[in-house]
């Protein structure tokens, strides 16, 4: 027998706020990643099949994208993807330039012997992997970061920066990494790390912006060779 009691209208509706955001989450990768091509139509019953749901949770997130600019709608047209462009990228990418600088002078300030070594861990795993897995990287990259934010007082600040972080790291999936970026990173994160024992808060954000922004204009630049090779592709 069923019960429509309280604790099961909560629990159906938890699952359906589950089920919406596990919608947006996916659609909003898809569309960041490239799976989405720019200007492609979102038809709310195709999206529906293909992620195994009904098409209410599709209307939401696809309202919640259009929120985000990720989504546009045309009149007599419907919604289309947003073309992931070089400026978008930059805006995103100045997003963590602003704040991440914000949320590390905390931790630098108050990080323990405990909270270091298990940053040096996260990193020696990077290290060891040396990007020969894409996805583990990611992970253990954002890892590495959020490690230094996730306990700052500051919530929404905290939240917005896993958006941003989410956004950066779908957009990261289309592109590669260069060689020498990747020895960048490695030589970064070390010296964070290093800037963080010695309990130097201006050091740790100074390396820590240089990080950022050169992660930001790898990304920039990597996706101008992208669209550049896209353009020739059409035109030949």
């Amino acid at each position: 027998m069923t019960s429509h009691g309280p604790l099961a209208l909560a629990a159906d509706e938890e699952t359906a706020e589950t089920t919406s955001s596990s919608i947006y989450s996916r659609i909003r990768h898809d569309i960041l990643s490239g799976v989405l091509q720019a200007n492609s139509r979102l038809k709310i019953s195709e999206l529906a099949r293909r992620h195994d749901t009904s098409t209410n949770p599709v209307r939401e997130a696809l309202q919640q994208l259009r929120g985000e600019g990720l989504v546009l709608f045309t009149p007599n047209q419907g919604a289309r993807v947003r073309p992931i462009d070089m400026e978008f990228v930059r805006d995103v990418a100045e997003v963590g330039y602003q704040l991440e600088p914000y949320l590390l002078r905390l931790y630098v300030e108050t990080a323990s012997t405990d909270d270091i070594a298990e940053l040096d861990k996260i990193q020696a795993e990077i290290g060891e992997l040396n990007f020969t897995d894409r996805e583990r990287h990611t992970m253990l990259d954002r890892r590495f970061h959020e490690t230094m934010y996730e306990r700052h007082y500051n919530r929404v600040a905290f939240g917005v920066w896993n958006q941003h972080r989410e956004i950066m790291g779908s957009i990261s999936t289309r592109i590669p990494i260069a060689m020498g970026r990747q020895e960048a990173i490695l030589r970064e994160h070390r010296s964070l790390i290093d800037a963080i024992k010695r309990q130097d808060v201006d050091g740790a954000i100074a390396v820590l912006s240089q990080h950022i922004g050169d992660a930001g204009r790898h990304l920039v630049d990597q996706l101008r060779i992208e669209q550049t090779r896209a353009t020739r592709n059409r035109s030949a």
